[in-house]
């Protein structure tokens, strides 16, 4: 007669399929089709489920407490990126994603596994929390659950759980706080610590002058900042960028998404009893859009630090067809992050170099973004004049992945003729779009010109071949296609 589960076997079972669609969902990102998607979320599921096993029949430490590890959710994500740096190592990254591809070849990845003080401050941050406050905070912000399903799900009351989430806040915010000091840092940004604590505490305090202009060149600073400032929004993707790392602001929007639907289909109560939104930080924060990042970035966690000053950045990845392709998960489309105070963008694809007389074409197509990027606020326009009379020697696609009222993501393709051993490509706003962030290439915009210059690890590119990076900007107003793209100073037609 076969064994029957216990009760402990039944509650796992139970409280782990509450996590299956969000570990498909992020599967899919990372994949190149749903089949993929389903066996890399089947192992990566098998891996986390053990691991969270062994980790709880670890002996407690003297303190009474077992060694700190991730919520559930959050340690089932991590699972499906191991597992997928597995598959690349096994030969199967064919079946992944290519620009997350990209990121597990990067350094941007090893930041997630190497030295503790190394790794991204929210991952160190959530690790310090207590797994109950660590499960209510990671349940509210990031997969976006009304505070009354977070209590029934935590078995919490929910008259109380307000408070008790603004009281996991500012614990989480403490322990980055701490774990910012405890960063190996140099003296210009040490010197500045204090002074990104106190302008962090309060909702009203103005940034002054030159902590912008260090948040805006210093990735762990604007990171810190990100992480810190708890009023504006930026939350949810602090955490999920920090955490999951490539793709972290792409699951974000999709679980915001889901949760929309769920609320709309009216399964979660839409407010708690006084009326209110049940998670006002979560509802406050429109969640920009795929990173959408990056993986690491964020690790360009520049991105992150925008809810709090101008100037700043999301840190996501968004893999290629995550606004495209229906989620494996039953997670629809994407919603947008709190990217507030970004200046202006615009999305599409578009043609040939002509300010005047842009060729608008339409495109939406796969989506593509790792996480990681630097963004170079430097002034510099970009090939204004290139010679039309030459054929061109490369075509381009520009995808608008995603947009939102005041910002959106795209995505840039450029296919060459010519081998090269570096690039930089320029292209035209119309409508005074300002790019914000950018993965897989460094960036200068001067007045609506834009130019993009190759990374360190993707400057080479065969004849025939291509090369790809996103980015996201801002808008106002209208926010029509690029236009007036060139490959190192030669334009480029559309593809």
């Amino acid at each position: 007669m076969p064994d029957l589960p216990t009760p402990q076997d039944t509650a796992e079972a139970a409280l782990f399929s509450e996590c299956w669609d969000a570990v498909l969902s992020y599967a899919d990102l990372c994949t190149a089709g749903s089949t993929a998607a389903t066996q890399l979320a089947t192992e990566a599921f098998s891996l986390g489920m053990r691991e969270a096993r062994a980790a709880q029949a670890l002996p407690a430490r003297s303190a009474g407490r077992r060694p700190a590890r991730l919520p559930r959710i959050p340690l089932l994500l991590t699972a499906v990126r191991e597992t997928a740096a597995d598959w690349e190592t096994q030969g199967h990254g064919h079946r992944l994603d290519p620009e997350l591809r990209l990121w597990l070849n990067s350094d941007k990845a090893a930041r997630y596994t190497g030295p503790p003080l190394s790794r991204p401050l929210a991952l160190r941050g959530l690790r310090d929390l207590q797994a109950a406050d660590a499960e209510l905070l990671w349940l509210a912000e990031v997969e976006a659950l009304p505070l009354s399903a977070v209590a029934r799900r935590l078995g919490l009351d929910p008259a109380t759980v307000p408070d008790e989430l603004a009281e996991v806040r500012r614990l989480f915010r403490d322990r980055c706080h701490r774990n910012h000091l405890d960063t190996p840092m140099d003296a210009q940004c040490r010197s500045y610590a204090r002074l990104l604590d106190a302008v962090t505490r309060s909702p009203a305090a103005d940034t002054p002058n030159d902590l912008s202009r260090h948040l805006a060149r210093c990735v762990g600073c604007a990171e810190a900042a990100a992480c810190l400032r708890l009023h504006g929004g930026g939350l949810p993707a602090a955490l999920a960028g920090g955490v999951i790392g490539w793709g972290g602001l792409a699951y974000l929007e999709r679980r915001r998404r889901a949760a929309e639907v769920r609320l709309g289909a009216g399964r979660p109560a839409p407010a708690d009893g006084d009326g209110t939104p049940p998670n006002p930080g979560a509802h406050k924060a429109r969640v920009v859009r795929n990173g959408l990042l990056v993986a690491a970035v964020l690790v360009s966690l520049l991105a992150l630090a925008v809810s709090m000053m101008p100037g700043g950045t999301d840190n996501g990845a968004t893999p290629a067809d995550a606004s495209d392709r229906e989620p494996v998960a039953a997670d629809p489309g994407v919603s947008v992050p709190p990217l507030s105070p970004l200046p202006s963008g615009s999305p599409k694809p578009s043609d040939t170099e002509t300010p005047s007389k842009p060729d608008e074409s339409d495109g939406k197509n796969p989506a593509t973004t790792p996480q990681g990027t630097s963004s170079s606020t430097a002034p510099g326009g970009g090939d204004p004049d290139p010679d039309k009379s030459e054929p061109p020697t490369c075509r381009f696609r520009y995808d608008l992945v995603s947009e939102w009222p005041d910002g959106f993501q795209a995505t840039v393709t450029v296919t060459t003729e010519r081998p090269l051993d570096t690039w930089r490509v320029a292209w035209s706003f119309r409508d005074g779009q300002k790019v914000g962030q950018m993965w897989d290439a460094s960036f200068a915009q001067n007045d609506s010109r834009v130019t993009a210059t190759a990374a360190d690890y993707n400057k080479s590119v065969p004849a025939d071949g291509s090369l790809a990076f996103g980015f996201l900007a801002s808008w106002q107003g209208k926010n029509s296609p690029a236009y007036g793209f060139t490959l190192n100073g030669q334009r480029c037609a559309k593809a």
